[in-house]
């Protein structure tokens, strides 16, 4: 059943205030494609980011970090074994780590590496339409590392992955939906140009570890991370003329996002 919107678009500044506050040390794993835009992203909100993402180094890190990114990318044979390191070593720590299953099911490798990563049991899982599918075992993925479903195709499947891999679970798309599997939030914010800036989604992922990082309900914190950061794209839209001018925007609106900008434009249902 939804979450009273009102309740979570008073909460979401209240989250961002203490990610500002506390500077989170996200440990990153992520692709090659997005690790610089993911550091920026988290430098942006005044998170501290670590790209700490090889064996013997990923496993201790994980356990002194805040929390944790798991991002299947780019997964070369080294890195797959530092995922697995780190999410053994969150899990074991109580440090709060995101899997974000990129290009599930299309592809053989990094299927079988999610599906490993799944039963260490991630505290929340990101992905696209496609990708939750697939992860809950209805579907094939989609056309590489995107989307052929819409969010509204993919709701019923990412609750029944909550419910069974006991996490939260956030479908990115137009109107993004996170579920814990009994409770469920769309946040209708965003702009079409951050789906043209390299590493618009996988660096999401990061902004929820930050944000799971800060608060026990890791429900409500992934809705703040998605409202924060779909806000700020909105923001930054209305300053570009392009996807270039646009990702520097997207990072300045992050860095002076106000609780003003949240409480009026968050659109949660």
């Amino acid at each position: 059943m939804p979450v009273a919107s009102a309740d979570h678009t008073a909460f979401v500044p209240q989250a961002l205030a203490r990610v500002r506050a506390d500077s989170p040390l996200v440990q990153c794993l992520t692709n090659s494609v997005v690790t610089g835009f993911t550091a920026n992203v988290l430098l942006a909100l005044d998170a501290s980011p670590a790209m700490v993402d090889i064996p013997e180094e990923a496993g201790p890190f994980a356990r002194v970090a805040s929390g944790v990114l798991i991002n299947l990318g780019t997964p070369h044979a080294e890195q797959r074994s530092a995922m697995v390191e780190a999410a053994r070593a969150a899990g074991s720590a109580g440090t709060p780590w995101v899997l974000d299953p990129v290009a599930v099911g299309a592809l053989p490798v990094r299927t079988a590496l999610a599906q490993e990563l799944l039963r260490l049991r991630p505290t929340v899982i990101r992905g696209n339409a496609s990708e939750i599918i697939a992860l809950a075992g209805a579907g094939d993925g989609g056309r590489g590392v995107d989307s052929s479903d819409g969010v509204g195709a993919a709701e019923e499947s990412a609750r029944e992955l909550a419910r069974t891999a006991g996490c939260v679970v956030a479908v990115s798309g137009p109107v993004d939906f996170v579920t814990d599997g009994v409770r469920g939030t769309r946040i209708a914010n965003g702009d079409a140009l951050l789906t043209r800036v390299t590493g618009g989604g996988c660096a999401l992922g990061a902004v929820m570890a930050a944000f799971a990082a800060v608060d026990e309900d890791r429900f409500a914190a992934v809705v703040a991370a998605v409202t924060a950061y779909t806000v700020a794209a909105e923001l930054a839209a209305k300053e570009a003329s392009g996807p270039g001018s646009f990702a520097v925007a997207f990072l300045d609106a992050l860095a002076a996002l106000e609780e003003a900008d949240l409480s009026e434009r968050a659109a949660l249902s």
